[in-house]
């Protein structure tokens, strides 16, 4: 287990949201697995790097130490390696992920 300090020492690596991506990213995410998730709140944390794709819902996510990010459907969303976070869900998510 890292210590809460830690977890946070590289701040520089952020989630990183795009609303309305372009057609092409669109396209090939669309190949890639998909994952969903009801109305729930729990900590994840990234061994890798993660983009993704939002189908459907809305969640706000929120790194250790950090200011929290909202995430909707029609976005595309990268989370860095190695950061830990809380996941809200506030709609039933549905999405297409690819690890890096």
């Amino acid at each position: 287990r890292v210590a809460p300090h830690q977890q946070c020492e590289n701040m520089s690596d952020k989630i990183v949201v795009v609303s309305s991506p372009d057609a092409e990213f669109i396209a090939s995410a669309k190949k890639w697995p998909t994952w969903d998730c009801e109305p729930s709140k729990f900590p994840w944390s990234y061994s890798q790097e993660e983009t993704c794709y939002v189908l459907t819902g809305k969640v706000t996510v929120t790194p250790n130490g950090g200011g929290a990010v909202e995430i909707k459907a029609g976005d595309k969303a990268t989370f860095p390696k190695g950061m830990s976070c809380t996941w809200e869900v506030h709609e039933r998510i549905e999405k297409h992920y690819s690890f890096n």
